[in-house]
């Protein structure tokens, strides 16, 4: 059966008064099936998740979204409704992340999606639709991390495991992964709300960020933490390489303070640590479907509904407002249907 005449709504941005005095507005529209771009899957999304990227592109930032109208949602978890690809059938039950999906792509802050099947993971047994948002892309990133500090070698009998922006959603997800495999974790956030939080989740001691988010002039920290996961980046992810113990890893993999650093050779040639790129928008899908299995096995944390704010339409406006702000904690589920 053909859809494309099926309405649907969307949270839509456009853009007013162009250049750079525009401002960008966001509202709830009625698009039709065939209003989406081309693809091989149809997806009749249930879930999407509110992640920082979402944010920037909600408010114009044209390094994200190049052109408006424009519908955010960089995560999408829902049935496939119609496919022209023989990996998946109509019923299906599917997750898509990353790729150009809610930057370029129309994305999942919507009730329907058309992807290629190339972005498309089928949902892993152990994991609702509703699970597989709370992790999203934060969720998702958070767990690569920590992929990548264990295959540098990172071991809970080494000490202590920093996590920057710990009330986030990359950061809440990491305090509870990095618990469950059981490293003793410290959360540093700026928000004293959330230490209750934090503890729950697994975070044995709660630092504030404020002795790291100046610029120093010491090419070196005392010696602290045997890895860390920072998803702020800025100062404060230099004032960790500079006190990560000697042979230790952070992985970078956010900017929510600032893409830039003042950063020296020091820590890198006297005690061998080591910055840790990730990325997980184009990460090769043979690998999110490995990590997703993860996800759905030993790796699913035991709290993982402590993690989620469930909100709909009617809060987005807000919620996007929040994360921008870096003042959201865990993780908002945006929920557009049932599963």
């Amino acid at each position: 059966m053909n859809l494309d005449d099926q309405e649907f709504t969307a949270y839509q941005v456009t853009e007013q008064a162009g250049g750079e005095r525009a401002s960008y507005h966001g509202t709830l529209t009625q698009k039709k099936v065939a209003d989406l771009p081309a693809g091989d899957v149809l997806v009749r999304v249930a879930y999407s998740s509110l992640n920082y990227k979402d944010a920037l592109s909600a408010t114009g930032n044209k390094g994200v979204t190049r052109q408006y109208p424009h519908t955010p949602g960089i995560d999408a978890a829902g049935v496939v409704a119609e496919s022209d690809s023989q990996l998946f059938s109509a019923g299906d039950e599917v997750i898509v992340i990353g790729y150009d999906l809610g930057m370029n792509t129309a994305g999942g802050f919507a009730q329907f999606i058309r992807v290629p099947a190339s972005w498309v993971v089928k949902r892993p047994a152990g994991l609702s639709l509703n699970e597989s948002m709370i992790v999203g892309t934060a969720g998702f990133t958070a767990a690569l991390c920590i992929e990548k500090l264990l295959l540098n070698g990172l071991d809970p009998a080494q000490g202590p495991v920093l996590v920057t922006g710990a009330s986030g959603g990359v950061g809440s997800f990491a305090v509870a992964l990095l618990a469950q495999l059981g490293f003793e974790v410290t959360a540093m956030t700026g928000s004293e709300s959330a230490h209750d939080f934090l503890r729950e989740l697994g975070a044995s001691q709660i630092i504030g960020r404020e002795d790291y988010s100046q610029p120093s002039p010491k090419p070196m920290n005392k010696e602290l933490w045997a890895g860390a996961v920072d998803a702020v980046g800025g100062d404060i992810l230099f004032n960790v390489v500079k006190s990560l113990k000697y042979g230790g890893s952070v992985a970078c993999c956010g900017l929510v303070a600032s893409p830039q650093f003042q950063a020296t050779v020091f820590p890198f040639i006297l005690r061998g640590v080591n910055l840790l790129g990730v990325d997980s928008v184009n990460l090769p899908l043979a690998h999110k479907s490995q990590l997703w299995n993860k996800l759905a096995g030993n790796w699913k944390p035991k709290g993982l509904a402590q993690l989620e704010t469930r909100i709909g339409f009617a809060e987005l406006d807000s919620a996007l407002r929040t994360v921008l702000s870096g003042e959201s904690t865990g993780r908002l589920v945006l929920a557009l249907g049932k599963d």
